[in-house]
């Protein structure tokens, strides 16, 4: 059994990790259009739970990736100088150069190395492979070949985010939103290592209009948001890489195959970063797809429906929520009108995943709190 893998990201190491402990004879092939050590953005997240659904699959993995983590119980939000600590929201974050480095040391170990620096620009590099993970991001060259096929759909919300980081450890991930003269900001940093942490910034359509960013050079912009959030960093500057504004594109596919080649991951969907989920769907898919393929003994023609059929209702619920996070941001400016204890009940309560009931659960001292000062939850 021959498997090409197009990309060599966290879903493409981890399919080929899977797939490898499961049936050893797999022969997998794994391509990647970047350098081994390249990399954009700076830490990733995950949420409380994640490493959970790990370690009931892959224990290993888990073993190896969890001393190497970040991790902090509560989230704190920042709106007009009040600071308000949210309990029980737990992470977990790492960088994302190293996340990238201990699957494929668990992929090397495993016998699978990946092929770097290699640009496919037709599968036809796959031609002997019985099946073709797509593997290979939002601008997937497979789907590319056959959008059509998958049901592809792109819409992009409003808001301009741009991604840095920074040498300062945060001790929780903290949410800070500011008003200028010209506009509405927030920052999203948490830190992924002991001395780093990722910045997002973020402002609504109208204020990066109002500051002229598209006509910036980097550094410009940059030493304009290192200002604004001036008293986040602490004095601290702003590290680029790859910092360029965007609009997030909401992915979604109708069919997550077609053919011999199936999608996972971000070639799959979008799930915006609010909710610090992406790369954990894209684990969770290959876990499924894998599971799947295994009942199925590898007929993928009957393995790829029923993956789809197993993964698509957890996945439509968890990328509606992380859409409805998403809609919120992009009308963040027009939430900062509200006094900062109810701006932080919207905040925690934007995805519709958290009731009242639920705060109360998760987030005991919070909503006492919010009772105290009468708001309704």
């Amino acid at each position: 059994m021959k498997i090409g893998i197009l990309g060599a990201g966290p879903a493409g190491l981890y399919a080929a990790i899977l797939i490898k402990q499961r049936f050893e004879r797999a022969q997998i092939r794994i391509i990647e259009q970047n350098a081994q050590d390249a990399t954009f953005g700076f830490g990733i997240v995950l949420s409380d739970s994640a490493l959970n659904f790990l370690r009931k699959d892959d224990s290993q993995t888990a073993d190896l990736i969890e001393p190497h983590m970040e991790t902090w119980s509560d989230i704190r939000v920042i709106h007009k100088d009040e600071s308000i600590r949210i309990d029980g929201i737990g992470f977990s974050a790492i960088g994302r150069l190293e996340f990238l480095s201990l699957l494929r040391k668990r992929a090397g170990e495993l016998g699978v190395e990946p092929m770097y620096s290699t640009k496919v620009t037709s599968l036809d590099v796959f031609d002997d492979c019985q099946i073709v993970i797509a593997a290979d991001g939002l601008n997937s060259t497979v789907r590319s070949q056959s959008p059509k096929a998958f049901g592809e759909r792109t819409e992009y919300l409003r808001n301009r985010f741009c991604w840095f980081g920074t040498q300062r450890p945060y001790d929780v991930l903290t949410q800070t939103f500011v008003e200028t003269q010209l506009g509405f900001f927030n920052a999203h940093h948490y830190r992924y290592s002991p001395e780093r942490s990722t910045f997002i910034v973020e402002c609504d359509e109208q204020t990066f209009l109002n500051y002229g960013f598209s006509e910036m050079p980097e550094s410009q912009y940059r030493k304009i948001c290192e200002t604004v959030f001036a008293e986040a960093l602490n004095g601290g500057t702003l590290i680029s890489n790859n910092s360029v504004w965007r609009q997030f594109p909401v992915l979604q596919n109708k069919r997550y195959f077609c053919g011999n080649r199936v999608l996972v991951g971000d070639a799959l969907h979008s799930a915006h970063f609010s909710i610090g989920s992406g790369t954990r769907l894209a684990m969770e898919d290959v876990i499924a797809l894998v599971n799947a393929l295994i009942e199925s003994d590898f007929d993928y023609a009957r393995g790829f429906v029923e993956y789809q059929r197993q993964r698509q209702p957890a996945l439509d619920k968890l990328c509606t929520a992380a859409l409805r996070s998403g809609q919120w941001y992009d009308r963040f400016g027009e939430h900062m009108a509200l006094a900062p204890w109810e701006f932080a009940k919207s905040y925690v309560m934007r995805s519709a995943r958290v009731d009242k009931r639920k705060l109360q659960q998760i987030s005991p001292k919070f909503a006492t709190e919010l009772s105290k000062r009468g708001i309704i939850i």
